[in-house]
């Protein structure tokens, strides 16, 4: 009885603010992408202009999603026919409208055109709107929507979602709702009304709303996230809060704390979805400013699930020199059955640690980061996708023109993420490698091409400036970056320079014991020929995230440039946006806004 008042009341309401006028000297008009919003010029709903490269992103993500992914694989097809007396609409969905168009052909035969209008059918939440901002835009923005929940907590919210609703003709698609998110998510739960798509973009954590989301998104739907804590994500004064939010740890005080921060994240989408029986796939995450944006698909899959303990890993990384090695929770290989030669997938511990006590490089102390997501972070087919949309559509379309003001932005970050190595998870930073061993900085393009003359590859990371990810082991590091010493200096003199250096460093421990770490010349011979005679192994795919594989030949170390430097020099030279410029002094995290 409570929840059918509570119903009729907010119905009136919308009727008698559908009914008033808005008059828009009251209020600072904001126009972002294709909508205009009326803001209060009292600020009581939040509201920051920077996260506009967040809203072009997440509309060009959708998109992207809807024509791989969605309920329909594409918001208008086009098909050609040959006549016949059959109707036009006899092979068509129910739900669609079909339109016909004849054309005469130069050799006098008529050819029939076909066209499929998709009526409207993705379903959106926005758990946490705020202004309605978001939601708008993605109501006039994105094809074929056909409902968009716009839900806050606060009263002035909702009404501010109303208004700018009403304001930009969007009311028979944005739906405003005031509700706390979990109970409207659970509410919908047991209504068994669920969203294709589902953005969580709350001020601080995700982790409150997470497993109602979970319980109310359609089967392949789309999941954004969002999460501003970076303080505690990527800080190093809270580990014991990360832990209570997100499971597990960061990599504090490490240079791939950014990395690290989008791995707990999906690691604690993985670890709720498997509750109910689904799967995660990430299809880009991002390390954005001062927040991290993760875009998942979300699969009911009991298969999958399985995956999960060796998709999850802890990090060894020491405190010292950088160095880290990881540790994945699971092992799963293939096998094949003995009687009936029928392979099957084997799951096991994993076996380690991967480390000893102390580091072997600079007898350091180890520190523990995660459990966190071991795979990839990106899924080439979307990336493509996006990058397809940002390019040909948003950038080159006059019907685009001005609405996207982040489109170079995209292009770079999400470049960058696409060319990133799968199995190489964090980075490192060859300026403080450099500043730990006490040696100039080489080029970039130097250090790539001294690692791939030893069989490993390398990229550049989306979320650090002039940082490597390799599936080199760290021998081999150290080894590349004192090695390209002489290209600089010829006649550097080791011993001379570690006379001169304080022998509790880190650096002098690294230089003065890698000859006894380092592989043998006669050890790299004796496997090349020891390989030659031995007949390949089967690969089931599985990734050495432990980097304990040292084994590489020393001799065939060179700096000229490769395929691997080249690739990696050419993407530099592009000179991709990847930092937005300050809109206003100061700017970032706003504060919460005021409701009193």
């Amino acid at each position: 009885m409570l929840k059918a008042v509570t119903s009729i009341k907010n119905k009136l309401i919308s009727l008698k603010n559908l009914n008033s006028k808005i008059s828009p000297d009251d209020y600072n008009i904001i126009k972002e992408g294709r909508a205009e919003i009326l803001f209060p010029k009292e600020e009581t709903v939040f509201y920051n202009p920077i996260q506009q490269f967040n809203r072009d992103l997440s509309v060009t993500c959708i998109k992207a999603w809807n024509n791989l992914y969605g309920p329909k694989a594409k918001n208008n097809r086009k098909t050609v026919i040959k006549p016949s007396h059959k109707r036009a609409n006899e092979d068509s969905d129910s739900d669609d409208q079909t339109s016909i168009k004849h054309r005469k052909l130069e050799d006098g035969s008529v050819q029939v055109e076909t066209f499929v209008h998709r009526k409207p059918y993705l379903k959106i939440l926005e758990a946490l709107s705020a202004t309605g901002l978001r939601a708008i835009r993605y109501a006039k923005e994105i094809p074929n929507v056909k409902e968009i929940v716009a839900n806050d907590l606060l009263p002035e919210a909702v009404e501010s979602i109303r208004r700018n609703a009403q304001y930009n003709n969007v009311l028979d698609i944005v739906k405003p709702n005031q509700d706390d998110a979990n109970v409207l998510m659970y509410r919908n739960k047991a209504q068994n009304k669920k969203y294709h798509i589902i953005d969580l973009d709350p001020y601080g954590t995700v982790t409150p709303f997470v497993d109602a989301a979970f319980q109310n998104i359609e089967d392949d739907g789309l999941m954004l996230v969002t999460c501003t804590d970076l303080s505690v994500l990527a800080g190093n004064g809270y580990p014991e809060k990360c832990f209570a939010l997100y499971g597990g740890v960061n990599m504090i005080s490490h240079e791939a704390t950014h990395e690290s921060a989008l791995r707990l994240v999906l690691n604690l989408l993985g670890q709720t979805a498997a509750k109910y029986k689904k799967s995660i796939e990430p299809l880009l995450s991002l390390s954005i400013d001062f927040y991290v944006r993760v875009f998942i698909k979300v699969k009911t899959s009991p298969i999958k699930v399985k995956d999960l303990q060796s998709n999850t890993m802890i990090t060894y990384h020491c405190s010292n020199c950088g160095s880290f090695a990881n540790q994945p929770l699971g092992r799963k290989s293939e096998k094949v059955g003995k009687k009936s030669s029928k392979p099957y997938v084997k799951f096991a511990p994993a076996s380690g640690p991967p480390v000893n006590e102390k580091c072997q490089f600079c007898d350091g102390t180890f520190h523990l980061a995660g459990p966190m997501y071991a795979g990839s972070l990106h899924n080439d087919e979307f990336v493509k996708e996006v990058l397809r949309i940002n390019k040909e559509e948003h950038s080159k379309k006059k019907e685009f023109e001005g609405v996207y003001g982040t489109t170079k932005r995209i292009e770079g970050m999400v470049t960058l993420a696409a060319q990133e190595l799968k199995d190489a998870p964090f980075y490192f930073s060859p300026n403080n490698v450099s500043s730990i061993i006490k040696l100039q900085v080489p080029p970039l393009k130097r250090i790539v091409a001294g690692l791939g003359s030893l069989g490993y590859q390398s990229s550049l990371s989306h979320a650090k400036h002039s940082c490597l990810k390799t599936n080199a082991p760290w021998e081999a590091i150290w080894y590349v970056m004192r090695e390209s010493q002489k290209i600089d200096f010829p006649d550097i003199d080791m011993n001379k320079k570690l006379s001169k250096m304080n022998k509790n460093t880190a650096g002098y421990k690294i230089l003065s014991k890698m000859n006894e770490w380092l592989p043998k010349e006669e050890d790299s011979i004796a496997k090349e020929n020891k390989n030659a005679d031995e007949k390949p192994k089967k690969d089931y795919g599985e990734i050495d995230y432990s980097r304990k594989n040292n084994s590489f030949d020393i001799t065939k170390l060179s700096f000229e440039p490769n395929e691997q430097s080249n690739k990696v020099e050419g993407l530099r030279h592009l000179k991709m946006v990847r930092y937005q410029e300050n809109p206003t002094k100061n700017w970032g995290p706003k504060a919460r806004p005021n409701s009193s």
